[in-house]
């Protein structure tokens, strides 16, 4: 007589067997296709889940049986396609880098992005015809967005506004896998440092890969390409970034961190009202001093992200260690001319001029003439030690030739990003809106 709970166990193992099987012809087949894929696509495990959904966590993909089976019956496409789906959004750190944006449109948004690249490879073992829908808000999107990448995604969606059967129709159509394991629990062996270290370093391989291949690259697989390059950019703490163009002064204050209070004290008990050291008078500190911001007020600047980033701007000139009671800030708006140039030598002076900024411009863009000008305001003697320049833009405009004699760094904080070349001799910084957002809603709190 057969046990029927031996009969039962026997049937899952075979089960399960036969699902990793399934997963790794996926694995396999992606890998044929799209080498520079190979070390992300042995990146996860298979581990089967009778409760769940499927989806991944980042280092396992799990699986219902009896779905993954029935999804295979359909055809192989639809298996290749959902792994590469669960991949993607791991490359592209979507469960890492949610923040403080509402849960239900960043997964949408992440969906969207990453089936807009698997729609875009035209690779038999992932293509599938696209219907009109999602011809349709492929459409919408890229009037507002160069790559369709999940931030650029999240804020296109934030603004149209949806009802709540238009986001319920874009969710069935653009859902693949379940979301819900994107959340590590506190005291889960596995966290989420490891996790976003493990993926960027299979992102930044895959690009190095990518590139490499050079003209052997297929066509589509350039979209891919392009948000992992939005990926891998360098992001920066802005406060920190602005802090490198403060210089080393003294000041009239007490120096408390060298003053040892043992020394004094002991003096005092010893000889009365002698201390035997006394405070120092000066001190050395690292603050900005002479400074220049450009804003480049072209019609391709919009006034609401200029407006965020001088008020990020002013909010570390303002701080108590990072700018002299004297100070000689030049605030410069500059389109294809120099239109306004103010000069800042106070915090109510500062305070004056944010309440009654407004931009001034609205021509193309050409980076030479603030250059040109701040050059003719060190000849005037304008500046005793000019330490930096920050140039707020787009990027897409003429640059100088010559490295000038002061740091210079090009920030960009744009809704709708792609790979910008700067000279040599400056910096570049991107800062996505919501990071100028979140950081003031943090100084605010």
């Amino acid at each position: 007589m057969v046990d029927p709970t031996r009969h039962r166990q026997l049937e899952e193992l075979n089960q399960v067997e036969l699902c990793v099987r399934i997963l790794q012809n996926a694995r396999n087949e992606l890998y044929l296709n799209m080498r520079f894929l190979d070390v992300a696509l042995s990146s996860l495990g298979f581990e089967a889940d009778y409760t769940g959904n499927l989806g991944t966590d980042g280092f396992v993909i799990y699986y219902q049986p009896d779905a993954l089976g029935a999804m295979y019956r359909r055809g192989r496409v639809a298996v290749n396609r959902a792994y590469l789906h669960m991949v993607l959004h791991c490359l592209f750190c979507h469960m890492d880098t949610r923040g403080r944006r509402a849960e239900d449109y960043w997964n949408l948004a992440c969906d969207i992005a990453v089936e807009s690249v698997i729609d875009g490879l035209y690779m038999k073992c992932v293509h599938v015809p696209k219907n009109l829908y999602r011809l349709d808000w492929y459409g919408r999107l890229r009037k507002k967005l160069d790559v369709l990448n999940a931030e650029g995604v999240y804020r296109a969606l934030q603004r149209m506004n949806l009802t709540e059967n238009q986001y319920r129709r874009l969710s069935d159509e653009f859902r693949v896998d379940d979301h819900s394991r994107w959340q590590l629990a506190e005291d889960a062996p596995r966290d989420s440092v490891t996790r976003q270290n493990r993926w960027n370093d299979n992102r930044e391989k895959m690009q190095t890969e990518m590139e490499t291949m050079g003209n052997q690259q297929d066509e589509e697989s350039k979209s891919l390409l392009e948000q992992v390059q939005v990926e891998n950019r360098e992001r920066y703490d802005y406060r920190r970034f602005l802090r490198k163009f403060s210089v080393l002064r003294e000041e009239m204050q007490v120096d408390v961190d060298s003053f040892d209070y043992v020394f004094y004290t002991y003096g005092l008990s010893l000889y009365g009202n002698m201390p035997l050291v006394e405070p120092l008078e000066s001190k050395e500190v690292s603050r900005i001093e002479d400074f220049v911001v450009v804003i480049d007020t072209s019609m391709s600047c919009s006034g609401e992200l200029v407006r965020r980033f001088l008020e990020e701007t002013y909010d570390v000139l303002c701080e108590s260690d990072s700018y002299f009671k004297k100070t000689n800030i030049h605030i410069i708006q500059c389109d294809e001319q120099v239109r306004e140039d103010r000069r800042i030598t106070s915090r109510e002076e500062m305070e004056r001029y944010m309440a009654d900024f407004t931009i001034i411009g609205n021509g193309g863009t050409d980076f030479r003439p603030a250059f040109e000008h701040v050059r003719e305001l060190i000849g005037r003697g304008e500046f005793q030690r000019l330490k930096g320049l920050l140039y707020f833009t787009d990027g897409e405009g003429i640059y100088p030739v010559k490295r000038p004699p002061y740091d210079t760094a090009f920030v960009f904080v744009k809704d709708q990003y792609t790979d910008i070349s700067v000279p040599a001799w400056a910096m570049k910084l991107i800062l996505e809106p919501e990071q100028i957002l979140e950081e003031r809603e943090q100084q605010r709190s």
